[in-house]
């Protein structure tokens, strides 16, 4: 059994909208960051990230959300970092993990946040990360978001 320090929510959002997740990721993010945690984003490709670094600009008026995109090997000092396969933040206080499966490194992160829409892959997917988690002795929580 895992050592079971990290914590997991599940965040189940109503819409299959494009581009929904991303923008939870945006909210999740600058809350964090307004609590001075440090963020890694866990994006699927190099250009889901690009999208969530524009977005993160301009996801709502008047937010400010320093962030960077992660570059294998060099260590930024942003709050926010965002990355995929090759430049992912190993350890930090939250991981919001955008991809279909569940990170190796996820346990070095004090939480873990994993966004699920509504679209029958996605929730088919999130299920099974939840299961997994929880077979390896871990107590995922789930938020309804409206």
């Amino acid at each position: 059994m895992a050592e079971t320090t990290t914590r997991v929510d599940f965040y189940v959002l109503r819409s299959a909208e494009p581009g929904a997740r991303l923008r939870f990721a945006c909210r999740l993010a600058e809350k964090a960051y307004a609590l001075e945690h440090q963020v890694y984003v866990h994006t699927a490709s190099a250009a889901e990230a690009a999208e969530l670094d524009e977005l993160l600009w301009t996801f709502r008026a008047g937010s400010f959300v320093p962030h960077e995109l992660c570059a294998s090997g060099r260590k930024s000092e942003a709050p926010v970092n965002i990355g995929c396969a090759g430049g992912a933040a190993t350890s930090g206080e939250l991981l919001v993990n955008l991809t279909a499966e569940i990170p190796a490194f996820f346990d070095q992160f004090a939480r873990v946040a994993e966004i699920i829409d509504a679209t029958e892959a996605c929730k088919r997917g999130g299920r099974e990360r939840f299961r997994v988690y929880r077979n390896s002795g871990y107590e995922p929580q789930t938020h309804q978001i409206s």
